[in-house]
């Protein structure tokens, strides 16, 4: 079994993050892909998260609609901070009999020996990092041939979905048009939990 482990905040979940899913899943021909949505992470703020209630259960929306993926509590059930390699450790003994692909986005290439074991990441899964901008993949070829020395690291140049949890939050904030950048069952979930402030429902997909 080949197995995606997408990690990352999800608040909320969006169709940016369905696109690297996608792209990866086929082009690696994965069977499955994981959202892992993390927990304390040791790089951001917490102030502005919704609850891990909620974050996960917005992954959970966005994979029942595709029988590939799902969504994965473990991050969120542990205690401290969320490190990559230790979720990977634990993924890696429970289920000895999948190969792990980690997937990233390319800007987080150029940073990836700053993380906490990272050499333990690559001993335990293959790393799939995409380029989504304009010329990042031949910036990031220097990256990963580099990082070949550690692991199995594969970088992937897919057409760009710009936009972010973070620039989707601020939309609403401001009561602006968002509703196109999440899939309609999300939209529908952050309007009665009354997440985030103000979407509006004109372009829900």
């Amino acid at each position: 079994m080949r197995t995606g482990i997408f990690g990352g905040s999800f608040n909320p979940p969006h169709l940016g993050h369905l696109h690297l899913a996608e792209s990866v899943h086929d082009a690696l021909g994965l069977d499955e892909v994981w959202l892992v949505p993390s927990g304390i992470s040791p790089h951001r703020s917490m102030t502005a998260y919704a609850s891990a209630e909620d974050r996960l259960a917005m992954c959970r929306l966005m994979a029942e609609e595709h029988d590939w993926m799902r969504a994965e509590d473990y991050e969120l059930r542990q205690d401290g901070i969320s490190y990559t390699w230790k979720t990977l450790v634990h993924f890696s003994e429970t289920f000895p009999e999948n190969e792990l692909f980690l997937l990233v986005g390319g800007d987080m290439l150029s940073s990836f020996t700053q993380w906490n074991q990272w050499q333990e990441i690559l001993r335990r899964a293959a790393l799939a990092a995409v380029a989504r901008e304009p010329g990042e993949y031949e910036q990031l070829v220097p990256h990963a041939e580099e990082l070949r020395q550690y692991g199995e690291v594969y970088l992937l140049n897919v057409e760009s979905f710009a936009i972010s949890s973070t620039k989707i939050r601020e939309r609403m904030q401001k009561s602006q048009d968002c509703s196109c950048y999440l899939p309609k069952k999300i939209v529908q979930y952050i309007q009665t939990r009354n997440l985030y402030a103000g979407c509006d429902v004109e372009c829900i997909r």
